[in-house]
Formats: structure tokens, C-alpha cells, sequence
């Protein structure tokens, strides 16, 4: 796991409150796999050919990536409206970097970061 899982609980409870509120972090809406619960997650969203990639600082185990990957989907907001997507998938980096643009930053070797999370735009 890239980032400590107690650092995601700080994140949670204390951070990632204030980001939803200030508008300016993309927020991710999914849904609870046992709650059934909405909950909201501002997310780094890297737009990609037909989707989003997020880089998963926490690893793939994190509740939110369970949560996408078992609901098969979520709702992203981001730039003032909301955008549904489909198809979760975990990805590699070498198929992440492959789709990301150029001149967005690569996560620091120094994270470990391996897996990546990528979605597709539902058409319609």
C-alpha cells in the first residue's frame, strides 16, 4: 500500500470535508457496498480518452475503490456539472501512464503507487 491507511482516516475526517465544500477538487459520488450509503470523495480525476484515471494513493483496497468496482460505476463532479461513469477497471501503470497526457505529472517513485483506477464516460 502506497500511502498509510491511518493517513486516509485523517484525510476523511479532516481534510477531504473542507476540499468537498471549497469546489475546487473533482468529487467522486459512490455508493456504499453494504450501507447502501452516498458518499463523496475528492479525488485527483485525470481526464483520459472516453473516461477519468485516478491514481490510487491508497491502494486498491481503499473503501471508495471497493465501493466504484462492486456498484460497477459512480458519478464524477467536475468543471460545474456532473458526468456518469461506467466500466471501473484496475489498471497498471504502464497502461495508466500510456493513457494519461503528457503534461500531467507522474506520481513520485518515492509513493509506490502501482495500481490506477480508470472509468469510462457512460455514452449518452
Amino acid at each position: 500500500m502506497p500511502m498509510p491507511r491511518w493517513w486516509g482516516h485523517v484525510n476523511k475526517r479532516v481534510f477531504n470535508p473542507r476540499a468537498i465544500t471549497g469546489g475546487k477538487w473533482p468529487v467522486l459520488i459512490h455508493t456504499g457496498r453494504v450501507s447502501g450509503a452516498t458518499y463523496r470523495t475528492p479525488l485527483d480525476a485525470h481526464p483520459v480518452d472516453g473516461g477519468y484515471l485516478f491514481v490510487l494513493v491508497y491502494g486498491s483496497r481503499s473503501d471508495w475503490v471497493q465501493n466504484v468496482l462492486a456498484a460497477e460505476g459512480a458519478r464524477l463532479r467536475v468543471d460545474g456539472g456532473e458526468v456518469e461513469l461506467t466500466a471501473p477497471r484496475l489498471v497498471g501503470e504502464d497502461e495508466a501512464f500510456q493513457a494519461l497526457p503528457a503534461e500531467v505529472a507522474r506520481p513520485p517513485k518515492l509513493f509506490r503507487i502501482t495500481e490506477f483506477l480508470r472509468m469510462d464516460r457512460l455514452a449518452g
